[in-house]
């Protein structure tokens, strides 16, 4: 029985720890099912496993039968109430020390009309602990209560004798057991077990004899016993804490691992980001052709040494000089910067954005560079771009990035139209701030490019 039961229980084990949830660990017994009831059936016979004086030679093993009742306390504790009934026979046809048993009986038959207690049940241990619900668990128990009984006897003679022919007995007993349940479904255990009876008398038997010692019975039974709840809470008695404390510690292990692959993911993306911005920086740097316009803003790559080029790197349209062609330069020419060119010009700085870290200048700036390209082209005039940053990084990137800046600015003018000779770009880094580098407002000041024109 007990290789069925561990194979039903085997057999069944995936699904119940998939759909039978355990509440969480320290929030009491309301998540479980702590109540059940149970049915067996057995041998019952007037000896113990322990020894003991019987006052009659051979024992017989007669049927006795029973339920009981039971409530989970904690996990390893349960009360339980029991009910037994059933018939204790033997007789005298074995011999003692090789002669006849002395004595008036020849055998005696006695009925137990119920047998009630009270007892604490105690799992002593779970095999294979690393399941959250246990398979087997191994009990002892012990109690006390109430025996009711009446014997008969027959004499060598073979009369019957009844021992309380007017009724019956009813004396105290103690019941100790032992034994183990094993799970079979949800709700449902194989209960195996052998339980003493410790009876306060020496009449259970109908015969009284020197040293009246008290008597007592064995019970072993095998039985069902049913969880009375929800199926899908599990029972008290067959949760295992420690495993579930072990899964605990897994699922958070596993979540801590999966935080940082998470992390190591987000850095490498950022990683890969700045790399990204690296290059571009780079080419923005990087002017391979040496005609003064920037790889990333170069429109014609590649131009040879000694060629004038505009300010997208292309190469500007040679002037052929016609024989007998003269030409005249005027020279002394006057140019009359007014109070509107100069507001163009100071809208234009106002206006004038880049992108963090960067020369790249933003959309928002175009427009108002347009009219300073237009007020450049059409009257004439000359303009100094002055870039100049804060004290943040080291003197050569913030050189660098002035220069970068300002050069930006000619280009795009000179894409728009103005001349490229008229217009001078120089960067000053951080060598001549306008305002204290101490403060936000101050640094702000200090990231700019003067516009000078005349």
């Amino acid at each position: 029985m007990l290789m069925i039961a561990s194979a039903i229980s085997a057999q069944d084990t995936t699904s119940r720890v998939s759909t039978v949830v355990a509440p969480p660990l320290f929030t009491g017994n309301s998540g479980f099912n702590t109540w059940s009831f149970g049915l067996h059936a057995g041998a019952l016979i007037p000896s113990s496993a322990f020894g003991g004086r019987n006052d009659f030679s051979k024992w017989k093993p007669s049927l006795g039968y029973g339920g009981y009742i039971k409530a989970q306390l904690s996990h390893t504790l349960g009360i339980q109430a029991d009910f037994l009934r059933g018939t204790l026979k033997a007789n005298n046809d074995r011999l003692w020390a090789g002669a006849p048993p002395v004595s008036p009986y020849k055998s005696f038959e006695t009925d137990i009309h119920w047998a009630t207690s009270l007892s604490l049940v105690t799992t002593i241990g779970n095999i294979n602990w690393s399941q959250l619900h246990t398979s087997i668990q191994p009990y002892v128990s012990v109690g006390g209560g109430a025996i009711n009984f009446n014997p008969s006897l027959v004499t060598t003679a073979g009369t019957t004798v009844n021992f309380k022919p007017t009724g019956s007995i009813t004396r105290f007993y103690v019941p100790i057991g032992i034994g183990f349940k094993a799970n079979l479904s949800r709700t449902m255990n194989l209960d195996i077990g052998y339980t003493i009876g410790l009876v306060d008398s020496d009449d259970l038997d109908g015969y009284y004899k020197a040293p009246y010692v008290a008597d007592r019975f064995s019970y072993g039974h095998i039985g069902l016993e049913f969880s009375l709840g929800k199926s899908s809470k599990a029972q008290l008695a067959r949760h295992n804490p420690p495993a579930q404390l072990a899964g605990n510690m897994k699922d958070a292990d596993d979540a801590l691992t999966a935080s940082l692959a998470a992390s190591e993911a987000r850095y490498n993306a950022r990683l890969a980001a700045l790399n990204g911005l690296q290059d571009e920086l780079n080419r923005m740097k990087t002017d391979t052709d040496g005609d003064g316009v920037s790889d990333y803003f170069d429109k014609c790559p590649n131009t040879p040494r000694n060629i004038k080029v505009d300010g997208a790197g292309c190469p500007l349209p040679e002037v052929t000089v016609k024989r007998d062609t003269v030409y005249k330069v005027e020279t002394n020419t006057t140019y009359v910067i007014t109070p509107e060119d100069r507001q163009i010009v100071t809208d234009a700085i106002r206006n004038l954005e880049f992108d963090f870290g960067k020369s790249t200048i933003r959309s928002r700036s175009l427009p108002y560079l347009n009219k300073v390209a237009e007020l450049l082209t059409n009257k004439g005039i000359s303009l100094k771009l002055a870039g100049h940053t804060d004290n943040v990084g080291s003197d050569a990137a913030n050189m660098t990035l002035s220069r970068n800046r300002a050069m930006s600015v000619k280009q795009y003018l000179v894409s728009q139209g103005a001349n490229s000779s008229k217009i001078e770009a120089v960067g000053y880094g951080e060598s001549q701030p306008a305002s204290s580098n101490k403060t936000a407002d101050g640094r702000q000041k200090n990231r700019r490019v003067e516009f000078t024109i005349y």
